[in-house]
């Protein structure tokens, strides 16, 4: 037994100034008629029944909000014939009353356990029909209205569901456009080898890594990570990714021309340009930590500069192990910042890592970070490997760690070098 929903969602209803249906339910004819004569002068509108298994007939074709039902009647009883309709309508409440001369309290209970509503005393006074008539309303009503709700609130959640899918799936594009900004992954320079690994740990994230040639002698390397989570922040890693690139001299900040040649600009250069481009031409409150290294590939000379970024990791052949960057101010915060430059040399057989807070940062489920011994234990375990393999092994080693619950972006740009003089 159902009710029809109408395009809405909502439950098909009467005109406001329609009558409710009273279903009355006796076996004696003349107590159906005193019922009916007193429900007349009111305003609703009767339909009667002289059995139980009449009245559910009856429902069938035309369900009442509301029914008065006798207690004893041949074959089914009141209770039954109330358990047996809660049975039959579950999409609608039916207000159920018992007439009864019963008062004993394990019988009213069992008319309770079988649905009903509530109970009038034969012989019924008309006074006291027409009070219960008028709470069983106003209980229908605030039926109506949360059923009314509630099928407005379904229609929302799902319109809120196939929005959130359309953006779940947008966002899984907006992933992969995002790692395509890391292109060539690995790039072997003959006395270096260049290794790349960024993974965001939502849908999009702010990290960037990323290298480019200078020229035919030098590299330039940065891992970068944008304040805040999402699609703000990756617009703004696009952004930076555009001005890193190693596609076009003019529009990186990084390169520069000089008699005729492609050279390096400064690191510490490079670091304030960005800084006065964020505060004035993207006017975003979004800033971000940077480390910026331009790599001799002949001498194994690095000059860098870090803002704000996790210090740079050093591995040298002989197992040292060495953080080096003087710390600094992040890029976008203040038009004031100073940025300084750091150098460095590598020889053959050292390592270089520039990597994200969401290496160093990364939490064991009992909260304690990785954290500098925790770098140096990791450079330890994945010394034997070298390039992509080393960073798959980095990220296995840090989804163990934090019982596989990473909880910020990782990116790291790796080095092995093997020139040096």
């Amino acid at each position: 037994m159902t009710v029809s929903p109408n395009a809405e969602g909502e439950e098909e209803r009467a005109p406001a100034d329609k009558p409710r249906v009273v279903l009355v339910v006796d076996d004696s004819r003349l107590q159906r008629k005193i019922l009916v004569t007193q429900l007349a002068q009111s305003r609703f509108r009767v339909i009667e029944a002289s059995s139980a298994e009449e009245a559910l007939r009856l429902c069938e074709s035309e369900l009442p909000d509301i029914v008065i039902s006798d207690w004893m009647m041949p074959g089914m009883s009141g209770p039954a014939f109330c358990g047996e309709l809660r049975r039959r309508v579950t999409d609608r409440y039916v207000y159920f009353i018992l007439l009864t001369s019963k008062s004993d309290a394990l019988e009213v209970a069992e008319g309770l356990e079988n649905g009903a509503d509530d109970f009038v005393t034969k012989p019924v006074d008309g006074a006291e029909l027409r009070g219960r008539l008028a709470a069983g309303e106003r209980i229908l009503g605030m039926e109506r209205e949360l059923t009314r709700k509630n099928a407005l609130l379904t229609s929302t959640l799902g319109e809120l569901r196939a929005l959130y899918d359309s953006l779940d799936r947008d966002l899984a594009e907006a992933r992969k456009l995002q790692e395509s900004l890391v292109r060539d992954r690995h790039r072997d320079f003959g006395l270096a080898e260049v290794s790349l690994m960024l993974r965001p740990s939502g849908h999009v994230g702010g990290d960037l890594v990323g290298y480019f040639p200078i020229g035919s002698t030098h590299v330039g390397l940065y891992s970068i990570d944008v304040s805040g989570h999402g699609v703000t922040s990756a617009l703004m890693t696009a952004r930076i990714a555009g001005l890193l690139s190693g596609q076009s001299v003019e529009q990186n900040i990084a390169l520069q021309r000089s008699a005729g040649a492609i050279v390096g600009v400064a690191p510490e250069s490079v670091a304030a340009k960005l800084n006065r481009i964020l505060l004035a031409d993207l006017q975003t409150d979004a800033y971000l930590t940077l480390v910026y290294a331009e790599l001799d590939l002949r001498s194994g000379q690095v000059r860098l500069v870090q803002a704000g970024h996790p210090h740079p990791f050093i591995r040298r052949a002989d197992g040292r192990a060495e953080f080096i960057g003087t710390g600094g101010f992040p890029v976008g915060l203040f038009a004031e910042a100073s940025y300084e430059g750091v150098e460095v040399r590598l020889n053959a057989g050292d390592r270089l890592l520039l990597m994200s807070d969401g290496i160093s940062e990364a939490e064991n489920p009992g909260g304690a970070q990785l954290g500098r011994d925790g770098v140096r234990d990791l450079a330890e375990r994945i010394a034997p490997m070298r390039g992509p393999a080393a960073l798959d092994a980095m990220v296995w080693h840090i989804d163990a760690y934090t019982d596989g619950q990473i909880a910020d972006d990782l990116s790291c740009a790796l080095v092995d070098f093997s020139g040096g003089g």
